[in-house]
């Protein structure tokens, strides 16, 4: 399993996607596999229920998604909190860290209504204190880490494909596009 971490607006789920495509493996989102067990967006629930509730459903729902094997996986930019997620996370797949400064965030994310933790009166102070508070956690879990701040897509996909190549982890003719 690869598995993708990072802040919201790092491009988990975009270049999750699009590499998943390029190895003809299956796509997941952790965030879209717990909107269809909770039957609400994620939104919804962490405003009725909780932050801490949210996060013992996101365990469940990862510890489920990381068994399935082969695959890309996306995951929620708060996944990496839980120690416990964290080692599930290495033990079961390649982490890739898509490192995104805080500055970079604002900029995509500067308009999205969606993500819960930016529904704030400050949400560029906001995105500062979540990479503080996180990127140890993606350090952590990540066995490579992608700088997504410069790079377009279709090369970011290539570089993990060659990190994944690099650590003998991908068959060359794998990665062909």
């Amino acid at each position: 399993m690869l598995v993708l971490v990072g802040l919201p607006g790092s491009g988990k789920s975009t270049v999750g996607r699009q590499l998943a495509r390029r190895l003809d493996i299956p796509f997941l989102d952790s965030d879209h596999a717990i909107e269809q067990r909770l039957g609400c967006s994620i939104r919804e629930y962490f405003e009725r229920q909780g932050e801490e509730r949210f996060r013992d459903i996101e365990t469940e729902v990862l510890a489920q998604l990381v068994l399935q094997g082969q695959g890309v996986l996306s995951t929620g930019g708060g996944s990496v909190l839980r120690e416990q997620n964290r080692d599930l996370l290495r033990q079961n797949g390649q982490v890739f860290y898509l490192h995104t400064s805080p500055q970079e965030v604002f900029r995509r994310l500067r308009h999205d209504q969606q993500r819960p933790l930016l529904q704030v009166d400050d949400p560029k102070h906001k995105i500062r204190q979540l990479f503080e508070e996180r990127d140890p956690h993606y350090q952590a879990a990540a066995h490579f880490v992608i700088e997504t701040s410069r790079p377009r897509i279709p090369t970011m996909i290539t570089m993990i494909i060659s990190q994944l190549e690099l650590a003998g982890l991908l068959p060359i003719e794998t990665a062909a596009p």
